[in-house]
């Protein structure tokens, strides 16, 4: 009796220890530059860290041209939120020079719908030079990959 109570508690466990997989195909379009990608979001148990891919790129990286972090990823049946925070040193371009820069992203996608919303806030470096500092909007259309 006691093995049928763990193999039942096993079984009913087994369902939120499992990872979800989302992958939609999104496309954004800037001026006359068009995009598609595949975002790729993975879900696991509550020992690991959810993971986002960009066209098979992980999306938590470190190198010496910065530091980029996936801090959190909620899914429920209509939206995926998640959070990201990259840090980018001092560097030297085209003879100037660029202090340490930050961006923080939020994107959330609208399942039924496909529409990715994305806010960028950029403080400091290069970006800021060039992209200007503050808070951007980009909106992009996804499509989500269903298995057959």
């Amino acid at each position: 009796m006691k093995y049928l109570y763990f193999i039942s508690l096993l079984l009913c466990a087994a369902p939120s220890l499992a990872a979800d997989t989302l992958v939609f195909t999104c496309e954004r379009s800037e001026n006359n530059y068009t995009e598609t990608y595949q975002l790729k979001v993975m879900t696991t148990s509550k020992n690991q860290k959810a993971k986002v891919f960009v066209d098979d790129r992980d999306l938590d990286r470190v190198s010496e041209l910065g530091q980029q972090t996936v801090k959190s990823i909620l899914i429920d049946e209509y939206t995926v939120l998640i959070s990201m925070e990259s840090q980018f040193p001092p560097e030297s371009f085209d003879g100037f020079q660029y202090g340490a820069g930050s961006v923080s992203t939020m994107i959330a996608i609208n399942r039924p719908t496909g529409q990715l919303r994305k806010v960028q806030t950029v403080k400091g470096g290069i970006l800021s030079a060039t992209l200007g500092e503050g808070k951007k909007i980009y909106q992009e259309q996804c499509t989500a990959f269903t298995k057959p």
